[in-house]
């Protein structure tokens, strides 16, 4: 049985100099145990940079926690069976988050840890892969697959009415709304990126040859940057934007082979994890120069599944990785590389 939510544990954060840069770097959790990020479809961090919503097994079983940023103290916030860490998210407020255990999406305070069951997956389906919860934080689109088909849903999370956006012959994944437009991105396996307007009108984003990694819109929704991998693996892996309504794309910049990235709030740096075995590394890239600089080497066993991402101020950087044991959770300091963005008042 998990552990009682509520329960709370004293900081465990290790530094340690990287051998290759010497930049310090926190482990913020115990490679004792797993500790997980949430799915690329989820928010990790609070709206001020405070707290980091994240996963782990430290209490017998999956469980969500939050771990205070200033102070490394954390408590457990879920004490559900078949918990789904990946499904974890804060609502864009960051003060409720949601998630799903078993076929049972939950919304829950962060203040006082109670949830309710919003929605129950019907028989015959199951959660894909991705949650994520809309601007106005009033419900979540995710994605479920069954027999021979797959399908976008949207629940309103005060109701609980659910509503198909889109089914399909094919598994459709990762939903990320797009900014201050009534449409949603989805990923279709093995076919690249669609958008899907809330009537079920479906544009596929034409991309270059080759496939397409993590994807990001920019705030305001005008454009998409997204990680692409070529046809031919002798080239550079690049960051590219693609504009929806001129079908446009360009590209940003090419990269150290980055297989997972994230971009600051503006889109003026980026952090990536590189997938090159001889310099297993994350790097900085500042877009108006495209110049890298390393920061510390990951060496995760999964270059892909690093999840590097900014702080909303842009102040630190944080990804995960397996090189010390089970996988857990890192930490930079990049405030004398990087400026500071201000807290989104949005």
């Amino acid at each position: 049985m998990p552990g009682p939510k509520g329960q709370t544990f004293e900081a465990e954060w290790e530094r340690y100099l990287d051998e290759t840069t010497e930049f310090q770097v926190y482990r913020l959790t115990d490679p004792s145990y797993s500790s997980s990020l949430p799915g690329p479809s989820g928010r990790a961090i609070s709206r001020n940079g405070a707290t980091l919503l994240y996963s782990s097994d430290r209490t017998g079983s999956p469980q969500g926690f939050r771990m205070d940023l200033k102070t490394g103290d954390t408590q457990q916030l879920t004490d559900r069976k078949d918990f789904d860490g990946a499904s974890l998210t804060f609502l864009p407020d960051s003060r409720s988050f949601c998630y799903f255990a078993g076929r049972v999406l939950y919304l829950a305070s962060l203040g006082n840890l109670r949830d309710r069951a919003v929605y129950t997956i019907p028989e015959g389906w199951e959660l894909s892969s991705g949650v994520h919860a809309g601007a106005d934080g009033a419900h979540v689109v995710f994605t479920e697959r069954g027999a021979g088909s797959s399908r976008l849903r949207s629940v309103a999370l005060t109701q609980g009415a659910a509503r198909t956006i889109l089914e399909a012959a094919f598994e459709v994944t990762d939903p990320l709304e797009r900014p201050q437009r009534p449409q949603v991105l989805y990923r279709q396996s093995g076919m690249g990126l669609w958008l899907a307007a809330m009537d079920g009108r479906t544009s596929e984003l034409k991309t270059p040859p080759g496939t397409t990694g993590p994807a990001h819109w920019s705030p305001g929704g005008k454009t998409l940057l997204y990680l692409h991998f070529p046809e031919d693996p002798k080239e550079l892996n690049a960051i590219r934007e693609y504009t929806p309504e001129a079908q446009t794309d360009k590209l940003v910049a090419k990269t150290s082979q980055y297989s997972a990235f994230g971009p600051n709030r503006d889109g003026s740096v980026f952090v990536g994890a590189s997938r090159n075995t001889a310099s297993p590394a994350i790097l900085i890239m500042l877009r108006i120069v495209r110049r890298e600089l390393t920061l510390c080497e990951h060496r995760a066993s999964h270059p892909d599944r690093v999840s590097p991402m900014f702080s909303p101020d842009a102040q630190r950087i944080y990804f995960q990785s397996d090189r010390h044991g089970k996988q857990a959770l890192y930490g930079l300091h990049v405030e004398r590389l990087v400026e500071r963005i201000e807290e989104d008042s949005q």
